[in-house]
């Protein structure tokens, strides 16, 4: 049996385990995120598409990193208060990580082995790059931070739909 995202236990912004396994059978969307990015504002498109789908089986999860230009440069406390009283981010916003170089987390690592970026590249290129994860726990899509949240409506819908775990086999 292959990897999927379930197989992960990053931290909760609190240090304690956060298994993704809890996840099994939802549609997630993961992304690197930054408090002090030109992309901050996505926060708020994540935190709608949530609101919206969050019934249906849809759940984001924010990981902050500092790797991009220390555009992240507060502690656990610090960010959740930010997300909080900012954009009134409701999803969860995990514990720091790195998601490139020797220190990336092994999630990381997972998702972008899963989805390599344009001309087959691994690494991240900066702040809210996205993963879209199946209801399987498999990638089925890379967003680069350039593409809104709202911009991932109908992929996010169609990912929904699907029943039975599998999006996009016998297409």
């Amino acid at each position: 049996m292959s990897t999927t995202i379930h197989d992960f236990t990053p931290e909760a912004a609190d240090g304690t385990p956060h298994p993704l396994a809890r996840y099994r059978g939802q549609v997630v969307l993961i992304v690197n995120t930054a408090s002090k990015c030109g992309f901050t504002p996505q926060y708020e498109g994540l935190e709608a598409l949530w609101r919206r789908h969050r019934e249906a089986g849809l759940a984001v999860l924010a990981f902050p990193c500092n790797q991009f230009g220390a555009q992240e440069p507060g502690d656990a406390e610090e960010i959740a208060r930010f997300c909080s009283l900012t954009y009134a981010v409701s999803f969860p916003v995990l514990g720091k990580v790195e998601v490139n170089g020797p220190g990336a987390d092994p999630l990381f690592e997972h998702l972008k082995a899963e989805r390599p970026g344009l001309l087959g590249t691994r690494g991240i290129k900066w702040n809210f790059t996205k993963f879209l994860v199946g209801r399987d726990g498999r990638v089925i899509g890379r967003y680069p931070p350039q593409t809104k949240p709202e911009a991932l409506e109908a992929a996010i819908v169609a990912a929904l739909a699907e029943s039975d775990g599998v999006f996009g086999e016998g297409i």
